[in-house]
């Protein structure tokens, strides 16, 4: 009984979810001498799958443009499944936007970095994240919508 009672957090498996490259102006645009501009999107999601199981995904877009042209565009949801069971209802936020997306994010940039090296480009490193600069400041601004449910 004393087993029930104990914390427990453990993944179970991390994993690509989506990922999707395109380059709408190729070849063309492969010739052009002027440095692309790059945007990068990053999103972090937590969805209950089953008692005590959660998916968490971390997305990022990454674009670059040349004036208004696209060079590339990459989307990629790198996502992990993790069993999370007697942990008081609020630690929950905090494991679902902090802890969770910290294990999952470096399976993400390496996978960004290797597909746009794979599409003939330099690679784009994403940088480090504080998930927890990130959470604090979602928070902030929900003043007070209490959701594990978190996006950027």
């Amino acid at each position: 009984m004393a087993d029930q009672e104990n914390p427990v957090f453990q993944i179970q498996r991390v994993y690509l979810k989506d990922l999707s490259l395109e380059q709408p102006n190729s070849p063309g645009i492969l010739l052009e001498q002027e440095q692309p501009s790059v945007d990068i999107q990053l999103g972090v999601e937590a969805t209950p799958v089953a008692e005590g199981i959660y998916e968490v995904a971390v997305t990022a877009t990454v674009q670059t443009k040349i004036k208004d042209k696209t060079v590339f565009l990459v989307e990629a949801k790198q996502a992990g499944i993790f069993e999370v069971r007697n942990i008081p209802e609020d630690q929950m936020g905090p494991i679902m936007g902090i802890a969770c997306p910290q294990i999952v994010y470096p399976y993400l940039r390496g996978n960004v970095a290797d597909v746009i090296n794979r599409a003939g480009f330099p690679p784009v490193h994403l940088a480090e994240i504080n998930f927890q600069a990130m959470y604090e400041q979602q928070q902030a601004q929900a003043a007070g919508q209490a959701s594990p449910i978190i996006t950027q």
